[in-house]
């Protein structure tokens, strides 16, 4: 209900219909969560509406262009196209605009090694790592890069540690 007011009082500022989506979609309401335009764009990516989730991250980005979070879900749901420039070109700018923000470090990396770029994605993986040592996604990623370039050490040593944080992540 706060949410809704918030976006009775001012319907232009876009965090506000991401909040309530994530209301809605840790509800488990995946459809209540559509009309909010980030979360609908992750809805709809998420059931494989790749333009519709990209023209729900345009509107979120007209509503408020310094949304980095709106950027890196776009790049999702272009990656999702396999438009892997465009999703690059959005990953850019979602770091950007937020420099430390790990995930977008990571899914550029991964954009980058589906278009061959292994060298790229591996360090966009080192720098997702560096900023967040915790994630396991990272690592795991990193060692498939490394795998692919034939470092099957590196890639065992970066799947191992992705298991150890796997780990302590899923203790109570």
């Amino acid at each position: 209900a706060d949410f809704n007011r918030a976006i009775e009082l001012d319907p232009k500022v876009a965090i506000s219909y991401h909040n309530r989506g994530l209301a809605q979609k840790a509800k488990g309401d995946l459809d209540g969560a559509i009309p909010n335009y980030n979360n609908r764009g992750i809805s709809k990516d998420g059931k494989g509406d790749h333009d519709g989730a990209i023209a729900d991250f345009n509107r979120a980005i007209e509503l408020d262009p310094k949304g980095n979070i709106f950027y890196s879900g776009r790049g999702l749901a272009k990656e999702g196209k396999g438009d892997l420039d465009g999703a690059i070109a959005d990953y850019n700018r979602a770091i950007e605009l937020c420099p430390k923000q790990p995930r977008a470090y990571s899914n550029r990396g991964f954009a980058k090694e589906a278009k061959g770029d292994v060298d790229g994605a591996i360090t966009d993986y080192n720098r997702a790592i560096e900023l967040d040592p915790k994630q396991p996604r990272a690592y795991i990623n990193r060692g498939f890069a490394k795998q692919a370039n034939g470092d099957v050490d590196g890639a065992i040593a970066d799947y191992n540690r992705a298991l150890e944080l796997a780990a302590k992540l899923a203790k109570p």
